[in-house]
């Protein structure tokens, strides 16, 4: 071909801009785009599945779930009645180590409760359409959790009724003139916590209406009344007009925009309660990207050790794809690497700062008393995930959900390992000590996972565990430019 004919070939090909004949040589790979909804379900299919959960009758395996779980959450119920009519010495309090496992469930539970905006905020500005699968159960989760992580502060202060109403932890006005010292992180995680659990119930529920809507048309069309006024009540009268899907998308991106710097702070303030204090093991600046790090990382734990067995229960395997498993899996080995390297980094710069006290709280830390702990941190932390690297274990859907259990212990004596061995072990050795939960804090802990599983059972048969509407969002039948059978 000659010069004037290639310089023609290429100006007729890219609509008249003549473009060097090496251009034409070039053909990218086109790189095919995971599923997200298997089996080119349609519309229809995606409304039934989700709504049938809710329509048909109360499953067998709810009610012993439910019971089980009611029955562990009164251990929680007991243990805090005993607390407040007899003491907060019912816990394993003592000099030095008074905080021990009651801010050890606090730190636990809101990391807990961090995948969830995660999902919801971060992944949705980032255009990750792979979370619409994921986010509603883990924006509940993120509710429930932080329901749970706030029984324990409040608690801790033995006087619960003295710490809300004249105001010792918010600042109303009242007759003792008693004031919050505002230079206090313990004040700084009020402030956060029920800041970020208003902006997570308030994204949640938006992104609820439209779903709430469609239950109440159905409920009404079947003639079940009251429940279609019910959810009508909540569905604030949507009409899926095009007015409201504007508001909506507006305001679910709003919130996703404050989301996103929240889940970035809350357990960067949380990490202030250690950081800027002087007891050794706790003074150091890793702190905050460390917990925000390890927050994400039990978060998404718990994300799979959820919805792994409602994905088997409700046969779900076309709406969770091993993709979304996938996905789940690579974050959590992202963050379990990245926390594995906090591990590390903090025994560098105890030994790069010189500074005895400190050196001597790392090494107690791995080779003192609590040497037990620090082996199952490490063990469940850092090597359990790096078993993600393998595409096989990732396939292997019952191993997952083991090792995201092993994730979640792991996480429970980070937070165990960082406050006890710290505290037991100060700057004055005839103050040390050992400590061990009472029997009163080891069934008051135990118990918030029977509120946390409550509410969750709550949450999975009365309202819908996936956006629909986001779910049809990423099928083929929702691309308009895709054919019939809904491929291109």
């Amino acid at each position: 071909m000659s010069h004037a004919a290639e310089s023609a070939a290429g100006a007729n090909a890219l609509g008249g801009v003549e473009t060097p004949a090496i251009l034409h040589e070039v053909r990218p790979a086109v790189l095919p785009r995971a599923v997200l909804v298997a089996n080119n379900r349609s519309f229809s299919w995606i409304t039934e599945k989700i709504c049938g959960i809710i329509e048909e009758p109360t499953p067998t395996w709810w009610w012993v779930c439910f019971a089980v779980a009611a029955f562990v959450a009164s251990w929680t119920v007991m243990g805090l009645t005993y607390l407040v009519a007899t003491g907060v010495g019912v816990w394993g309090h003592h000099n030095p180590i008074n905080w021990a496992w009651d801010i050890v469930n606090f730190v636990f539970w809101i990391g807990i409760g961090h995948a969830g905006t995660l999902i919801s905020a971060i992944l949705c500005l980032l255009r990750q359409k792979w979370r619409t699968s994921i986010n509603r159960a883990a924006e509940a989760m993120t509710i429930f959790a932080v329901v749970c992580a706030a029984i324990f502060p409040v608690f801790h202060v033995g006087r619960i009724w003295f710490a809300v109403l004249p105001g010792w932890l918010f600042p109303f006005p009242n007759g003792n003139e008693i004031w919050q010292n505002f230079r206090s992180p313990l004040e700084w995680d009020v402030f956060a916590v029920s800041t970020y659990g208003t902006v997570s119930v308030l994204f949640w529920y938006i992104g609820l209406i439209p779903d709430l809507a469609i239950l109440r048309d159905r409920f009404y069309a079947s003639g079940h009344k009251l429940r279609s006024f019910l959810y009508g009540l909540f569905a604030m009268g949507w009409r899926g007009s095009n007015r409201h899907w504007s508001n909506y998308e507006m305001g679910y991106l709003i919130l996703a925009g404050v989301s996103t710097p929240l889940v970035l702070s809350v357990h960067t303030i949380v990490s202030f309660d250690f950081a800027v204090s002087l007891i050794p093991g706790w003074h150091t600046t890793i702190f905050p990207p460390y917990f925000v790090a390890g927050a994400i990382f039990s978060g998404f734990g718990m994300v799979l050790t959820l919805m792994l067995p409602l994905r088997a229960i409700y046969k779900l395997e076309d709406l969770i794809t091993q993709y979304h498993i996938d996905c789940m899996c690579k974050i959590t080995l992202a963050t379990g690497t990245m926390v594995g390297y906090a591990y590390a980094m903090e025994f560098f710069i105890a030994w790069y700062g010189a500074n005895p006290n400190e050196g001597f709280a790392f090494i107690n830390r791995a080779f003192g008393e609590y040497w037990w702990a620090y082996l199952i941190m490490v063990s469940c932390n850092v090597i359990t995930p790096q078993l993600f690297w393998f595409k096989k274990i990732r396939a292997n859907t019952a191993l997952v959900w083991i090792l995201s259990i092993f994730v979640n212990v792991g996480m429970w004596f980070e937070r165990f390992v960082i406050i006890v061995t710290s505290l037991a072990r100060d700057f004055l050795p005839s103050s040390w000590g050992y400590y061990s939960p009472s029997i009163v804090e080891i069934f008051t802990f135990f118990g918030t996972f029977g509120v946390f599983s409550v509410l969750f059972l709550l949450f999975i048969r009365f309202l819908p565990i996936m956006p629909m509407a986001e779910l049809k969002s990423v099928t083929p039948a929702a691309d308009p430019h895709a054919g019939a059978d809904g491929h291109h």
